[in-house]
């Protein structure tokens, strides 16, 4: 029996009658990463003796949600006496003197923590190619790249390394590898998962977020990390909510271009036509307005320069040899901006806001496309990043669709894949995001779940 592919739920289910042990998922997973990695890249390290060691003195299962499952994390997440190098030069020999929040609570639910997964040097793109461990590369199609910033994560689970492995989402950072590798990708509420991983405390676009091979996986991530904290003071209490939200008396808002991409006709006519089915199982669908312009995507990467500035401009400026060119760039970006200008910033962000929940005041949420384009090139120097607005028509010629729902981000958003797209020689996934209201997961992920169901890319492996 192979022990690859399976999803949580299944896992724990042979572990419970005692068909396999912790150590064979563990040993399992360890020889597909043997497979994958020298094709993918998409871990920087992996932990076996520790693992197995872990995994060995598990006993009977005792029903906490990851007991005894195999899981990865992001390399931009620390975990105590672990080398975490935020995909830099700079942290190359780097090991964590403390462990996230979120470690701990993957470990206190039984999780065995195989290894830490690749990312572009701090998390800073939507594309997996670092300085220090080079680029991750896309099951589905290995010319092209995952997405980033969580693209080992999306590559791990996508190959079958992992069920679930965590990721971070500042503007898309989950959902956009999530949607171009074929795998359910969920950027919780702000605050639903603590967040003590960054210098400030007080950052509203961040998140933890699974990266999973069913909605099922993503769920039971999100019961064993989610609950508030005082080490994050915007973590939040309220509860997550029935894992049976009956979709029947649901009302949904959709766009294809959400007001201003353009987006590819494969896509579109696959987002329709899932529209189209859920139609005949929800109580109302609606065309959404225009939502966004360019202008909020600018907003956000303003922001994202400012960010960018704040925590990591100092050490750039002592590195810069060694620093990725993109990310001076947004250093550099992020230091054009006053402290007036970046408060003028929460002013139009809160007119996004208010955009937004003029629609979801009316409706439980709001469906568009995760991605507008299929993925490109793998490695950065074919794939580059460029800070302009490029407008045809009036429509913004932008891949991403995802970096302006982390505006609004009290909001839940997930990718789930909805279908497959021919581009070129190749057949790739294409996501379906599902954005809800505020604490709302059990909403969306019972959306998600109903595609899930019924788009069949979960029963179709990548190629690698």
């Amino acid at each position: 029996m192979s022990l690859t592919h399976l999803s949580i739920r299944q896992q724990a289910e042979l572990l419970a009658s005692g068909q396999v042990s912790s150590v064979d998922l563990v040993r399992a997973s360890l020889e597909r990463i043997a497979t994958v990695q020298p094709v993918l890249n998409c871990f920087v390290e992996v932990w076996a003796e520790e693992a197995l060691a872990r995994a060995a003195s598990i006993g009977p299962h005792d029903g906490r949600p990851l007991h005894g499952i195999p899981i990865a994390i992001k390399d931009t997440t620390p975990w105590e006496g672990h080398r975490v190098t935020y995909g830099s030069k700079m942290y190359r020999d780097n090991i964590a003197d403390r462990s996230a929040l979120v470690v701990e609570r993957l470990l206190e639910a039984g999780a065995v923590i195989v290894g830490s997964t690749n990312a572009p040097e701090f998390a800073h793109a939507g594309i997996t190619d670092s300085p220090l461990h080079g680029a991750t590369r896309n099951p589905w199609d290995t010319t092209r790249t995952t997405g980033g910033s969580s693209g080992g994560s999306a590559a791990a689970v996508s190959s079958g390394c992992v069920a679930v492995a965590e990721g971070s989402d500042m503007g898309g950072s989950v959902r956009i590898p999530a949607a171009w590798c074929g795998v359910i990708g969920l950027k919780p509420s702000l605050g639903r998962i603590p967040m003590n991983v960054l210098p400030g405390l007080w950052d509203t676009i961040s998140h933890h977020g699974p990266l999973a091979r069913t909605v099922d996986c993503a769920r039971t991530f999100m019961s064993a990390v989610s609950g508030p904290s005082l080490f994050d003071p915007l973590s939040h209490i309220i509860p997550m909510g029935s894992t049976h939200t009956d979709i029947s008396k649901l009302r949904i808002a959709w766009s294809v271009d959400l007001g201003c991409w353009s987006v590819d006709r494969r896509i579109a006519t696959a987002i329709t036509q899932t529209v189209d089915s859920l139609r005949r199982s929800v109580a109302s669908v609606v065309d959404a307005p225009a939502l966004f312009s360019a202008d909020d995507s600018m907003l956000w990467l303003n922001m994202w320069g400012i960010f960018m500035a704040a925590y990591y401009g100092d050490e750039v400026d002592k590195h810069t040899d060694d620093a990725d060119p993109d990310v001076v760039s947004l250093v550099q970006l992020g230091r054009m901006f006053s402290a007036v200008d970046s408060k003028r910033m929460e002013i139009a962000r809160s007119s996004t806001w208010q955009r937004v929940t003029s629609v979801l005041a009316t409706n439980d949420v709001i469906i568009c496309p995760t991605m507008a384009r299929f993925p490109g090139p793998a490695a950065k120097a074919d794939n580059p990043f460029d800070l302009e607005r490029d407008m045809t028509d009036g429509l913004w010629n932008s891949e991403d669709m995802t970096t302006v729902w982390n505006l609004v981000s009290p909001l839940p958003a997930v990718s789930v894949p909805c279908g497959f797209g021919s581009d070129g020689d190749s057949t790739l996934p294409i996501g379906l995001q599902i954005v809800g209201r505020p604490g709302q997961e059990d909403v969306v992920l019972a959306v998600a779940a109903w595609i899930e169901e019924r788009s069949g890319v979960r029963d179709r492996r990548p190629l690698v």
